[in-house]
């Protein structure tokens, strides 16, 4: 079957994960592609891909490696190539995401191994990126490698991270742990995103800043929705995807997935399976998918397929279809438990 013709209701995981999983390194690391850059962030959405596709020991393997990988401050560097550091700048997104990986394998598996061995990792994981929040309550993009914090806040960093603090607190609250300070720092970071645009580097061209704050719970119910309408023209190419970047002719499959996930989180199911089905153009047989394509030439630009680009997609379907507790992942009220201190929306 031609990869647009799939029927995305029948949508193979299995086959995805086995395509990332052939990626990954004998110690744990999944890479972008074969021999190249890992980073923390995208490696977890891959090992998030395996546990979905059924690939747990390789998913486990994933974390551990992450956590071995942990500097004393609790910190990553921003990437890897053949499993050692190459940049040390330290992203507070990326060091954020083991949290929503962690509880994501729990629901997969609903082994709490894992969350207990590496509690005290994830601990340190978050108090170093809230370290970074500011009065505003946004959290500051990264610190350089000599400890530097960077002067400004992202605002898709800052949606992703409040998506992890929401899980971090439901593994510490799973474990039996009480952490008000992360409850206060979530509930502000999320106030953040809501109302203080000044908080933000102006990234207003990228469609991750459009539907993150959407994907990451800050926005919910009718705000959601009225967010992801307003620019849908701007950055939706129908029949094709969604773009990157708003000025430029360049659909991407993981930003495209990434939307998919929002419209569930927003109750707009219906414009994210007819989404879901436009990006199968950039499906290979082996299950796994191209980063994206120019329009209207159609030329597969760059001429790679990322391993977190097929882990987005994974997770997209997985939105839609799933019918496991990782489903519900992003949804408002879904399975990382509800704080006592969320908006209403």
């Amino acid at each position: 079957m031609r990869a647009a013709e799939l029927d995305p209701a029948a949508f193979d995981a299995a086959r995805t994960a086995r395509a990332i999983a052939e990626v990954q390194l004998p110690g744990g690391c999944i890479p972008h592609v074969g021999g190249g850059l890992a980073d923390p962030w995208n490696h977890v959405e891959a090992a998030m891909a395996l546990d979905v596709g059924g690939r747990h020991r390789e998913a486990e393997r994933a974390y551990l490696w992450l956590a071995g990988a942990q500097r004393p401050d609790g910190s990553w560097p921003m990437s890897f190539r053949h499993g050692a550091a190459e940049d040390e700048t330290a992203d507070a997104n990326f060091c954020a995401y083991l949290a929503t990986g962690l509880w994501h394998h729990f629901l997969a598996t609903r082994d709490e191994t894992l969350l207990e061995e590496a509690w005290t990792r994830l601990e340190r994981a978050i108090e170093f990126v809230l370290a970074l929040q500011a009065p505003t309550g946004a959290v500051l993009w990264a610190r350089d490698a000599a400890g530097r914090a960077w002067p400004g806040a992202l605002l898709a960093s800052c949606s992703s991270i409040h998506a992890s603090l929401r899980c971090a607190l439901a593994i510490a609250r799973h474990l039996g742990y009480e952490r008000p300070l992360w409850d206060l720092a979530w509930a502000r970071l999320g106030e953040a995103v809501r109302s203080r645009p000044d908080a933000f580097e102006d990234k207003d061209r990228y469609a991750m800043d459009w539907y993150y704050p959407v994907l990451g719970g800050a926005l919910t119910g009718e705000a959601a929705r009225r967010r992801l309408r307003e620019r849908w023209a701007e950055f939706v190419v129908p029949g094709l995807g969604c773009r990157c970047v708003s000025d430029r002719p360049w659909v991407t499959a993981a930003e495209s997935a990434e939307l998919v996930i929002a419209l569930d989180a927003a109750g707009l199911r219906a414009e994210g399976v007819e989404l879901f089905r436009w990006i199968q153009h950039l499906r290979e047989p082996d299950g796994s998918y191209w980063t994206g394509t120019t329009f209207p030439a159609g030329e597969l630009w760059p001429p790679e397929r990322p391993t977190w680009t097929s882990g987005a997609v994974v997770l997209a379907a997985d939105a839609l279809w799933g019918e496991g507790r990782t489903a519900a992942l992003f949804r408002p009220g879904g399975e990382a438990e509800a704080s006592p201190l969320e908006p209403v929306a």
